[in-house]
């Protein structure tokens, strides 16, 4: 049995497991053939009874993943967090550290905007923007960024909440690389046992609900926001609450194949528009092939000419996307969703947001909607 990737106990529960899928971060070049052993990685969600910390259980993927583009709505939220902590008159001092995430991007300018500079030492503004999820020792890695805060500095974490992810029945969040999905009062304890407060909680829309969440060193009780970020997500972040997501995953992939069958049946060329990793499972579970999917646009050059993992699906650029005229496009992200619309005017009406929780009484609308 596992130990707690955060608290060392070895006392997890399984609360979402979905068997052997293909490596999310795995996109093999269009001219290799699909392998048999390509879907042979286990991904499942291990819930912790002592400190509350989801996490994922194993991963035996070794394979670098493509970098992406950062999408238009995760930089204006970037911009948005920046003002409301300056707002709050927390962003003081002069040098900056950020911990970067594999998905990209930074906010690095957005500091310099506010005479902040770079420094490797102990740092007054400590940043990670979902990058410690990354880490599969979660223990040390808030205890290393803990280190890198100075002595009256503040570490800012955002991170997409678990009680979302419940929610919102987002199961896909789930992938190989993701190594904790954070509960508020998850988060609390982590940085206690590291010697750090969690003082002050801000909330965003992003992926239906984000948590960006500042801490100094030093114990205690913790901010009045953080306080009421803990109390709104009571419910949603217990064993029984978690394990819903085995349903919702199950659903999901039911639904996706049946509306993707009815289209095909009926004549119409149907596309997707985002390579993500979180696609990677839902691909698997559903059964995608080039049959329900012509191709997936992707803006990443990194992701064009290689294909969906598991699936003889290809991926190409959006350009190619817009030139195939399809009847029907797939948005895999609906976060990506007003950034595409104005990119290309062309595909107005063809696009259908798919959404984790597409087996809620609203999944007839969210798949059919324009």
């Amino acid at each position: 049995m596992n130990a707690c990737r955060g608290c060392g106990m070895p006392d997890l529960q399984r609360v979402l497991d979905l068997g052997r899928v293909p490596a999310a971060d795995d996109f093999p070049r269009i001219t290799d053939s699909v392998r048999d052993d390509e879907a042979s990685h286990f991904l499942a969600m291990d819930m912790c009874t002592v400190c509350g910390l989801a996490q994922l259980a194993d991963d035996d993927t070794t394979t670098a993943e493509p970098c992406g583009i950062e999408p238009q709505a995760l930089k204006d939220q970037a911009a948005e967090a920046v003002r409301r902590v300056h707002e709050s008159g927390r962003l003081r001092g002069r040098t900056v550290r950020e911990y970067g995430s594999p998905h990209g991007g930074t906010w690095l300018p957005l500091l310099a905007e506010h005479g902040f500079t770079v420094h490797d030492d102990p740092a007054d503004i400590v940043i990670d923007s979902f990058g410690i999820m990354h880490d599969p020792n979660q223990r040390a890695a808030f205890a290393e960024r803990a280190a890198a805060t100075a002595p009256d500095g503040l570490l800012l974490l955002q991170f997409h909440s678990l009680a979302t992810i419940v929610r919102l029945a987002q199961w896909n969040a789930l992938r190989h690389g993701h190594f904790a999905y954070y509960s508020a009062s998850a988060l609390v304890r982590l940085l206690d046992d590291a010697g750090m407060r969690a003082v002050d909680a801000w909330t965003f829309d992003l992926y239906g609900g984000t948590v960006l969440l500042a801490a100094a060193h030093g114990r205690g009780t913790p901010g009045d926001s953080v306080q009421q970020v803990i109390v709104d997500e009571v419910g949603a972040t217990d064993p029984c609450a978690v394990r819903g997501l085995q349903h919702a995953a199950d659903d999901h992939a039911r639904s996706l194949r049946a509306w993707l069958e009815n289209e095909t049946g009926f004549g119409n060329r149907v596309y997707a528009y985002g390579a993500a990793s979180r696609a990677v499972a839902l691909f698997h579970l559903a059964g995608i092939d080039r049959r329900l999917v012509t191709a997936v646009a992707d803006a990443s050059p990194g992701k064009q000419g290689r294909r969906m993992p598991g699936t003889d699906v290809p991926i190409i650029s959006p350009e190619e996307l817009v030139a195939a005229e399809p009847d029907r496009v797939v948005l895999t992200l609906v976060d990506l969703l007003p950034e595409v619309e104005r990119r290309y005017p062309t595909l107005a009406g063809k696009w259908r947001v798919d959404t984790a929780g597409a087996w809620l009484p609203s999944r007839c609308e969210r798949l059919d909607a324009s």
